[in-house]
């Protein structure tokens, strides 16, 4: 079965389309693949208690899927969702010359293919599953043996993976990336390091920490956006860009008449780092 964690974004990002208009991300693959089995779950989702985190699972997707959008406008044609899980962007691909790889453990993409059966969605052509441990695999040889042309430009999706992996496991990646040609990038989700966050962040911390970890899923990784330059920098990345909750509110939640948009709290961080 798909991962507790990856299956909670994809109930919340359900629960957007159907609660929030007009929704920050389009997507009504996410409805038909979380289906009829978690009535409850989605009923907690789009309650008014979980608005912002709703909120926060929509509008990483929806800016990361902006930045390919700037990568396919300049020619680039290939894009890797590191750490898929129930990522739907594969399902409703607006640009036909554009190759995905979806990279996750084995046993969570075979969760994730029979969901989609379940749900009747086809797999695209232009689709390719790349089943990987980023622990313990090289992630450019299994990219290579699926297809992945390394001497092109490529961007990556990274989202709601990095908190949990190990420093090493992190620059490894970053450094894989870094090494791909001009027009490369890759856009991410970041965690900050607890002990900057508010009294309120630090109470909402705890309690999501708690729960991940129940879920036999821990937070390992954390940074301040000094620290993160400083990775990006290391890595080799030329240009980069870090948002916090205000930015975000201000591109994508600016006079909703709902209300929608993200809280104080700020737990997170988004970013894109280009080559």
């Amino acid at each position: 079965m798909a991962s507790k964690t990856a299956l909670g974004v994809a109930i919340r990002r359900a629960a957007h389309q159907l609660v929030d208009r007009p929704p920050v991300l389009d997507d009504p693959i996410a409805v038909r693949l979380v289906g009829s089995g978690y009535r409850g779950k989605m009923g907690r989702a789009s309650h008014q208690v979980g608005r912002d985190f709703r909120a926060f699972m929509a509008v990483r997707s929806r800016y990361v899927e902006d930045q390919l959008a700037e990568f396919v406008a300049r020619g680039g044609s290939q894009y890797v969702v590191l750490g898929a899980g129930l990522d739907t962007f594969a399902y409703r691909n607006p640009y036909p010359g554009l190759r995905v790889f979806e990279v996750d453990f084995p046993a969570t993409q075979q969760g994730k293919r029979a969901m989609l059966a379940d749900a009747a969605i086809a797999v695209p052509g232009n689709l390719t599953f790349v089943p990987l441990d980023l622990e313990h695999h090289t992630l450019v040889e299994d990219l290579a043996a699926a297809g992945f042309d390394a001497q092109r430009s490529a961007f990556f999706g990274w989202l709601g993976v990095i908190p949990y992996l190990p420093l090493e496991t992190f620059r490894a990646t970053l450094g894989t990336i870094a090494r791909l040609p001009a027009g490369s990038g890759v856009g991410f989700d970041y965690a900050l390091a607890p002990e900057t966050l508010s009294a309120a962040g630090r109470t909402a911390f705890d309690a999501l920490a708690g729960r991940v970890a129940a879920a036999g899923e821990p937070f390992q990784l954390f940074f301040t956006p000094e620290e993160l330059e400083r990775e990006l920098r290391r890595a080799g990345f030329q240009r980069f860009e870090q948002l916090d909750y205000r930015q975000l509110n201000e591109r994508y939640f600016k006079d909703r008449v709902d209300g929608l948009k993200l809280s104080a709290v700020g737990l997170e961080m988004l970013a894109t780092a280009w080559v």
